[in-house]
């Protein structure tokens, strides 16, 4: 796959030209079939929430666990917490009917017992990044 092309700072908000993250997106965009961009939101009394991913359609919302390195138990809070933020989402905002995490590699760990049990029966989809593609987490389809 290769790398994005550079683009405007405010389509890809605080991500980077080439940064783990805006890969990341492009990645799960191309296997969705539709470009997903950061995104600020307004809700209901007055919450402004950012999504890190959503497609021109408002259909999808993304976040993501892009980190590196050696595992840290934290890691596991920061995908529940993502988890927690797309269930309420989905809820919340009008159109929205899917949700996906994706997370590094190194960031599977987190995922271990009833975590992506949960995601599962939950309707939250996991994907894994390998550096270059997405592929749903094992057990998920």
């Amino acid at each position: 796959m290769s790398s994005p092309k550079p683009s405007a700072p405010r389509e890809w908000g605080r991500f980077a030209d080439g940064s783990v993250e805006q890969r990341m997106l492009v990645a799960l965009g191309a296997h969705f079939g539709v470009p997903l961009r950061p995104r600020s939101l307004s809700l209901a009394h007055g919450a402004r929430v950012e999504v890190e991913g959503m497609d021109h359609d408002g259909t999808i919302v993304v976040q993501l666990v892009a980190n590196q390195g050696a595992y840290k138990p934290s890691y596991r809070n920061k995908v529940m917490a993502d988890m927690f933020k797309l269930l309420w989402l989905r809820a919340a905002v009008p159109g929205v009917t899917r949700a996906a995490v994706v997370v590094s590699a190194r960031t599977t760990q987190a995922l271990n017992g009833w975590v992506a049990v949960a995601a599962a029966e939950l309707g939250v989809e996991v994907y894994v990044f390998d550096g270059d593609d997405v592929a749903p987490l094992a057990g998920q389809s």
